[in-house]
């Protein structure tokens, strides 16, 4: 039993090494994500559904007061 659990923490060890050394080095490797940005699209899309949001209230004030 006592040589069974040096060798298996010897082996885990062994991988902890391994991957400690080679992890971070995939982790560097990978190029950052690009930072968002706007390109103005979202903000003119906004804009569209607050002006088309006061027209359908203007649109029911008007037709309630005939």
């Amino acid at each position: 039993m006592a040589v069974s659990s040096r060798v298996s923490f010897g082996v885990m060890a062994i991988v902890a090494l391994i991957f400690s050394i080679a992890l971070p080095a995939v982790v560097q490797a990978q190029a950052p994500a690009p930072a968002p940005t706007s390109d103005g699209t979202t903000i003119d899309q906004g804009i569209a559904y607050v002006l088309m949001l006061v027209a359908l209230v203007l649109t029911y004030i008007i037709h309630e007061t005939n």
